[in-house]
């Protein structure tokens, strides 16, 4: 039987119809999948994102500091000054912690206080600080960036899949994985704990970790666990550095933070321009009468490099960091914790190899 015209007609433009949807739908599975690279390509986006925004001085307040200028490179990420110094010269009340010992150590709090517990929010704290970079807030981070013409692209292939794709959260995203891809160098002792390497430290440096696991009990809280080693307990611990000199004002001051009951960044701003506080440690953050004077313990990776030393900065050497441990560590033992001037060197030149 004969198929009218007509018929044939509307067959052949069904056909087209359908190859056209078809083609459609290739094309938008094909734009689609442009749009989704592959995850490792996306952490390189990101990574590089984080860095640019690690790196740019536009984004303090007088378009003179930028996250660099405190953790340098060069320094393992500390900058090898007492306490910071930010927007206008300011200095604040706390020494750079080094940025190298973030993955390695596994820390899980963040700033001598603790006072931030997941690092994406940690990582905005010093933009808006005002003696770090100085920001009123992340609605004016947010302005700079935007006004840059670089980041647009660069935030859209970081994060291609969501709109805007600039926001305060994408740029903590970019800035937390970008410091989370800083390693340090294999160390000696990482080479002599993770590959039996026996030749990695020195005669002197073995000697010196006996000392450190014994006599010396650093490793009570810098602990060796770990592969790579931690060194740190993560818990929070009292030098003495700085109490001393808040001693007589010390109801005052507790009863002022406990009347402020600040939390999170706002902790942060307040240390950063009042040093008497600062010295009150922990406290600031859980207003606990037994955690004053207790800061968090730093890992001990790179400790030759990070001079100087303590919350504070107040201990400029290693040599010197080393004589005050042993005098607290003393203190704490009720007797004291004699250590030779050979058995000294020997712990500092084990400290050397991490």
């Amino acid at each position: 039987m004969s198929v009218p015209p007509t018929s044939r007609l509307f067959r052949r433009i069904g056909l087209i119809a359908l190859l056209g949807c078809l083609v459609a739908g290739a094309i938008v599975v094909g734009h689609q999948s442009g749009r989704q690279p592959d995850p490792q390509t996306l952490l390189t986006q990101r990574i590089a994102l984080g860095k640019q925004l690690f790196n740019d001085a536009h984004l303090s307040a007088d378009g003179t500091i930028r996250c660099a200028s405190c953790h340098i490179p060069e320094k393992g990420y500390t900058d090898g000054r007492r306490v910071a110094v930010g927007v206008g010269g300011h200095t604040g009340t706390r020494n750079t912690p080094s940025l190298m010992t973030l993955a390695e150590a596994q820390e899980t709090a963040f700033f001598w206080d603790g006072r931030r517990s997941a690092l994406n929010q940690a990582v905005l704290d010093p933009l808006t600080n005002p003696v770090e970079m100085g920001l009123r807030d992340q609605a004016e981070l947010l302005q700079h960036v935007q006004q840059d013409p670089t980041y647009a692209p660069a935030f859209t292939r970081a994060f291609p899949d969501t709109k805007p794709a600039i926001s305060s959260e994408h740029i903590a995203a970019a800035l937390v994985v970008y410091v989370r891809s800083l390693r340090s160098p294999e160390s000696a002792y990482d080479r002599y704990a993770a590959h039996s390497d026996k030749t990695a430290l020195s005669p002197r440096a073995l000697l010196g970790l006996a000392i450190f696991q014994g006599k010396g009990r650093c490793a009570e809280c810098h602990r060796l666990e770990g592969a790579p080693a931690t060194l740190t307990d993560h818990a929070y611990h009292r030098t003495g550095v700085g109490l001393d000199a808040i001693a007589a004002n010390l109801p005052t001051l507790t009863e002022e933070v406990i009347k402020r009951s600040l939390r999170d960044g706002a902790i942060g701003n307040r240390v950063a321009t009042h040093a008497d506080e600062a010295q009150l440690g922990r406290f600031n953050v859980t207003q606990d009468p037994a955690d004053i004077g207790l800061f968090r313990t730093p890992s001990l990776r790179n400790v030759s490099q990070t001079a100087p030393y303590m919350h504070d900065g107040s201990v400029a050497t290693l040599d010197d960091a080393i004589d005050r441990e042993v005098y607290y560590r003393s203190l704490q033992a009720g007797h004291p914790l004699q250590l030779t001037v050979e058995e000294r060197a020997n712990l500092k030149a084990f400290l050397q190899t991490l």
